[in-house]
């Protein structure tokens, strides 16, 4: 029974809606508990980390506030106190005040103030639109600043074991909520679609733990660690207390989303000016393309510049939105913009055609990766010389496949997920 409980769990609760039929959440966390079943999911989850470039940085700098004396800044522990108990009575979140928080916004307002405003514009663009589909899964509103920790809401993000976009997507998990990749478009860099599909992830977490800062902790480490860490503290279930047996990253993480929080709801205290956003998410539309169409192209004729037509649609790779039989790809522009590219439709396809003419090499074949690959070994093979025919890294095969050793037998099969062509 233990073992049909767990194999649910993995594919239902973690990768998708948990279904109706399943036991109640109380059996569900429980199965969570036995040293089988935690060593089972943290074998599969301890190196799917979400991890970004901002991350590594709070990383860094919440270490590092906890090793050192509280930065210089003007903002007392009285106050901080007082705002946090403030932000405390309208969230689900425990972000009530600790030395360690309280280092760490001190951290941030000292050596990162610098880059708010910019990042502020563009919370004024994506945060609408994550709390449009926040709302729809009954998610809190804040869980936006996640966003913000994992991508520094930079939606062509790429962490350094392949988490990809504002979420932060790993390939098979986000296989897994319906985020498609092939060799022109990356889902996981469509804002909406990661959106639903991270709102979708979180709800999941939650349904297990029941606490969104234990939801929020297994975004990051696995559900697994988090419930390692709650056995290990005795079986309290308070994200403080548990802190002590998380993995570090993990015990960074959170204080990193609470002081995001913090700074966010206060940016007028401590003279954050948000810089004007470009433009606004609800200022733009969707049109459907009939024809492989380039960026460039689209700015040809519509005079809108390839910066902002890249910066609306990140998902497409190459600068291309493609046409393939069966898929709606569309592209997003300022909605002011959209009559001038129906007006112009036709002459943007004869400057594709008249382009593709002249081209010496045809563009790249499309591809649609939203399943593994199974990879059998011939003779000759290696590990190394298989990851660099699919674009993955050794460690990630090894993985996939729950390897021990760099040690393979001909005729052995192996779970393939490509990233790029």
């Amino acid at each position: 029974m233990k073992k049909i409980v767990l194999l649910v769990l993995f594919t239902g609760s973690l990768f998708g809606q948990v279904p109706e039929e399943l036991p109640g959440k109380e059996i569900l966390q429980a199965a969570l508990f036995s040293d089988y079943d935690i060593a089972l999911i943290d074998s599969l989850l301890l190196e799917t980390k979400y991890r970004s470039p901002l991350y590594e940085t709070a990383s860094y700098l919440i270490e590092d506030a906890e090793k050192k004396e509280v930065p210089s800044v003007v903002l007392s522990t009285e106050v901080l106190k007082e705002r946090l108990e403030k932000i405390n009575t309208k969230t689900p979140f425990n972000i009530g005040y600790s030395p360690v928080l309280e280092r760490v916004i001190k951290s941030y307002l000292k050596y990162r103030k610098r880059y708010y405003p910019a990042l502020m514009a563009k919370a004024a663009y994506y945060f609408p639109m994550f709390e449009k589909y926040l709302d729809q899964y009954d998610i809190p509103l804040e869980m936006k600043y996640l966003a913000i920790v994992e991508s520094a809401l930079n939606p062509t993000a790429k962490s350094g074991v392949g988490a990809t976009g504002l979420w932060q997507f790993m390939y098979p998990t986000g296989v897994q909520y319906k985020l498609k990749v092939s060799s022109y478009v990356d889902e996981r860099q469509d804002p909406v679609r990661a959106t639903i599909a991270a709102c979708a992830y979180l709800s999941d977490l939650y349904t297990i733990f029941g606490d969104w800062d234990l939801a929020l902790a297994a975004y990051n480490s696995g559900p697994g660690n988090v419930a390692k860490a709650i056995k290990r503290s005795g079986g309290y279930r308070n994200y403080w207390n548990i802190r002590p047996f998380l993995p570090k990253e993990t015990a960074s993480y959170v204080p990193a989303f609470y002081a995001t929080m913090y700074l966010f709801e206060y940016q007028t205290a401590h003279d954050l000016v948000p810089e004007a956003p470009q433009i606004r998410f609800f200022e733009t539309d969707t049109i459907q393309i009939k024809q492989t169409v380039s960026f460039d192209q689209v700015s040809e004729k519509t005079a809108i510049s390839s910066a902002l037509i890249q910066f609306l649609n990140p998902s497409y790779k190459l600068g291309i939105i493609p046409f393939v039989a069966g898929k709606d790809y569309t592209i997003r522009l300022p909605r002011k913009n959209s009559f001038t590219f129906i007006e112009n439709e036709m002459a943007i396809y004869e400057l594709a055609r008249e382009d593709a003419a002249k081209r010496e090499k045809p563009l790249p074949k499309y591809f649609e990766m939203d399943k593994r690959i199974r990879y059998t070994v011939r003779n000759g093979d290696f590990l190394g010389k298989i990851a660099n025919k699919f674009g993955v890294r050794v460690r990630d095969i090894k993985r996939w496949n729950r390897m021990k050793t760099t040690r393979l037998k001909i005729g052995q099969r192996l779970s393939i997920y490509p990233r790029k062509f």
